[in-house]
């Protein structure tokens, strides 16, 4: 399968995701035809002088899928393979996490085809202020509030912001998250995607009877969010993460990893693989490991009816968007694996995005703590909602997650009149 099939399905798999949560409730066509498709697209072609003097092209998006519960909010990635249908994919799956949480939002997403480890720091400030320039227009506290992504850092938020503030003529910090802390960032924000995670499978070994601390761990994907989870996993409930994987392979203990030397060794090294006193074993073995915990930190569709009966953990939390797809979904319901849904597991980031957007635009600062006890507390409902819909209706977490997502984004449109 191609790059541009895989991104085209990624958005079909959303659609039909859509379908199928639709059908259940049994809402009419006019109001599926609606949450099928994005309300508002973007395209920009943004010329950028780079070092060389050439004057280079870069083409840019910005997706809004729904609106109808409030602003806006999704990240923006820059990334050489970028495509409009990865950010449709991605925008709808915002949507669906803001209802999921219950925030006052609707999904967005952005992107810049580029490659940031070819560009100078020049360069990618002036590509950042020129998306700006470009899609401004529709962004804003109470329009759209974007955040960090795939190859986007705090740093780069601080021009964007700076650039909107130039054009606004006012200074803007709540029109976007993930900035430093010195320019209206949030404390609490480097870690809330993984902590985020932490909570809900904090729920979920409740609710199956697993104790953390005899639990066994594998986690693809040893990014941001995957090493923020081992490290938290492991010093906060002593879970013994015995397999940990990255783009180059993966890395096999039984006796347990420490995720900080590893985490050290990669920065060292580029990869995982190679730490001493480990077996080497690729990303499918860490999928398929003989753990409780799977924690898919990586790609999109990395399981799939083709592995999904051989994947042995009781519960797989899926921190990336989209590892599995939906033939794998009823495989693992099959068998009694307990999911996670993404769009409820990864939902810290965006939570923690809406307490900064909070503090920006009303001057207020919260301390680490209270965003930690403020974000368990809305995972922790969350969680409890979708549960509660999962046993009633007698289906799968993601199936109960979009009943519970659709449903109130329905409700929205419907007390606005959209329907």
């Amino acid at each position: 399968m191609t790059n541009e099939q895989t991104k085209q399905n990624l958005f079909t798999v959303a659609q039909a995701q859509i379908d199928s949560a639709c059908e259940l409730l049994g809402l009419p066509a006019s109001i599926r035809s609606i949450l099928r498709e994005p309300m508002r697209e973007m395209l920009v072609s943004l010329p950028v002088k780079m070092d060389s003097g050439e004057v280079k092209v870069f083409k840019g998006f910005r997706v809004q899928y729904n609106d109808a519960r409030g602003p806006t909010k999704g990240g923006i990635r820059f990334h050489p393979a970028e495509d409009i249908n990865m950010v449709r994919a991605l925008a709808a799956w915002m949507t669906w996490k803001c209802a999921v949480v219950d925030l006052p939002y609707g999904g967005a997403k952005g992107g810049v085809i580029c490659n940031t480890k070819e560009m100078s720091k020049r360069e990618l400030e002036a590509l950042s202020r020129k998306y700006i320039n470009g899609v401004g227009r529709i962004l804003g506290p109470e329009r759209d509030i974007p955040a960090p992504d795939v190859y986007t850092t705090p740093e780069i938020m601080g021009w964007m912001m700076d650039e909107y503030s130039k054009l606004s003529g006012y200074n803007v910090p709540g029109m976007i998250t993930g900035k430093p802390l010195c320019i209206g960032g949030s404390q609490g924000r480097g870690d809330a995607t993984a902590r985020g995670g932490m909570f809900t499978l904090e729920a979920a070994c409740k609710h199956i009877g697993l104790e953390f601390c005899k639990a066994r761990v594998a986690i693809q994907g040893y990014g941001n969010a995957g090493s923020l989870a081992a490290e938290l996993l492991h010093s906060v409930h002593s879970a013994k993460i015995v397999a940990v994987s990255d783009s180059r392979g993966g890395i096999y203990n039984p006796n347990g990893l420490d995720p900080a030397k590893v985490l050290e060794h990669k920065r060292k090294t580029g990869s995982v693989v190679g730490f001493p006193g480990t077996i080497p074993i690729s990303n499918e073995d860490v999928l398929l490991a003989d753990v409780d915990i799977l924690v898919p930190a990586a790609l999109e569709s990395v399981i799939t009816s083709a592995n999904a009966e051989k994947v042995k953990a009781k519960i797989v939390a899926e921190l990336a968007n989209g590892p599995t797809t939906p033939d794998a979904d009823k495989i693992l319901y099959k068998e009694g694996t307990f999911l996670i849904p993404d769009i409820l597991c990864n939902a810290g980031g965006v939570t923690v995005s809406y307490f900064e957007w909070i503090q920006g635009v009303t001057g207020d600062r919260w301390s680490e703590e209270q965003v930690h006890e403020r974000l368990r507390t809305k995972m922790s409902k969350a969680f409890a909602d979708v549960l509660e819909i999962s046993q009633e209706k007698k289906v799968d977490m993601r199936t109960a997650a979009y009943l519970l997502a659709l449903q109130r984004v329905t409700d929205a449109m419907q007390a606005r009149g959209w329907v």
